[in-house]
């Protein structure tokens, strides 16, 4: 879907072609086809394989060897080997990082699940032709169209069960659930039963994007639909890809915020600590407590909460309950937040978070989570510092990679 996405927004398909026509592979054909998914006009890139036909026929009864049974359309192949055909494919440069970069994160996610050396993953779905025709021909359109930075809004997934090699699996798949862990990236699931959130294509935006997100502020010059196979009543079933040139004016008004406070002279510090993290639970962007004298020089603080208008309600509520004030204010003020990342790196088998915030030549600052990097710290046996410092570096050398 990325891939006709792509081709709707503007990149040539027989450039397209072209550049994928460089692997050593054959048996395919790449089309590309205007369909309509729910009303709306979208592109869907279509890629017929031999493997598909010998699979049609040995369902039909045609094939001409009915000795070798499969039960899956596809040729399976090991990450080394598609690691390799790209290698000695005659592609251009960002195309082949772009694609090993896709590959390498699925096989070190099927590895991770099944405890195996990712150059000995054997990849099923993705590592069949269509799926390898289907990310190259992704970062050949991505090189085409010139676009040097992706951004990803949040990940749609659906709920239940789907069939996959090994068998009845939840839906999100394992491995989609493993990718979108290493950014920590966005999702939100709704009440459908199919999988809309493929391991390609989830491997592509967490391989690829910049970072995850809203649509940052743009010139916007095309936008593209890419079409599923199914036309799915009341959704359209497309991917949206919206492309421009990223504008750097901050003159604007920057994003409304409502700032809510009250004034407490009677709750203990744990309280405050509580009431605090309650507030973030609830969805304020930030909280804090100050320490004030009130009348007759009472010590005092002072409960702040700074969240968006459209929840100021609920927070209020948070406020009041756990702090038992007897009256909140409010000011609507605004923000210019600085555009940040949150990479998701591994430690010796720990999980740690990292925010990214870049300048105009790379990483500006980064933060670690402390909180990821202390239960770290505490189960390795390592000082709280180092456990930081080398997340910091692991977070430094994946956001090079990423940015490369």
């Amino acid at each position: 879907m990325t891939l006709g996405a792509l081709v709707h927004a503007g990149a040539d398909p027989l450039a397209v072609a072209d550049i994928v026509a460089a692997l050593p592979l054959d048996g395919y054909a790449l089309t590309f086809e205007p369909v309509l998914r729910c009303g709306l006009a979208a592109t869907h890139a279509i890629v017929a394989t031999d493997e598909d036909l010998h699979h049609e026929k040995l369902l039909t009864g045609n094939a001409d060897d009915h000795t070798h049974p499969h039960t899956h359309p596809h040729t399976h192949r090991p990450y080394r080997t598609i690691r390799d055909l790209l290698d000695a494919a005659d592609l251009p440069p960002r195309v082949r990082d772009r694609a090993q970069r896709t590959f390498r994160l699925l096989a070190e996610v099927e590895g991770r699940m099944h405890r195996m050396s990712p150059d000995d993953v054997e990849l099923h779905e993705v590592g069949s032709l269509d799926a390898i025709i289907d990310v190259v021909g992704s970062c050949a359109a991505l090189e085409v169209l010139g676009i040097d930075r992706i951004v990803c809004s949040p990940i749609t997934v659906g709920q239940g069960h789907v069939q996959a090699e090994h068998g009845d699996l939840p839906n999100p798949a394992p491995a989609v659930v493993d990718l979108l862990a290493l950014r920590a990236a966005p999702s939100r699931g709704i009440a459908d039963h199919r999988e809309l959130a493929t391991p390609t294509g989830v491997a592509l935006m967490v391989a690829l994007a910049a970072e995850f997100g809203p649509m940052p502020a743009l010139a916007v010059g095309a936008v593209g639909y890419g079409a599923g196979t199914l036309d799915i009543p009341g959704r359209p079933n497309v991917v949206q890809v919206v492309i421009g040139e990223e504008t750097t004016d901050s003159a604007g008004p920057g994003q409304p915020v409502d700032l809510l406070e009250c004034n407490v002279d009677d709750v203990t510090g744990e309280v405050l600590a509580h009431s605090i993290a309650r507030l973030l639970a609830a969805g304020a962007l930030d909280a804090w407590a100050t320490p004030i004298v009130m009348k007759k020089g009472r010590p005092a603080h002072t409960v702040h909460a700074l969240c968006d208008p459209s929840i100021s309600d609920a927070i209020r509520l948070v406020l009041v309950e756990e702090t038992g004030t007897l009256g909140v204010r409010g000011t609507t003020m605004h923000r210019w937040p600085e555009r940040r990342r949150l990479y998701a790196v591994e430690l010796d088998g720990h999980a740690i978070r990292v925010k990214i915030v870049d300048g105009d030549t790379g990483p500006r600052r980064m933060k670690v989570e402390h909180d990821d990097a202390a239960a770290a710290a505490n189960a390795l046996g390592l000082p709280l510092r180092e456990v930081m410092l080398r997340a910091a570096a692991l977070a430094q050398a994946s956001a090079a990679s990423t940015n490369a």
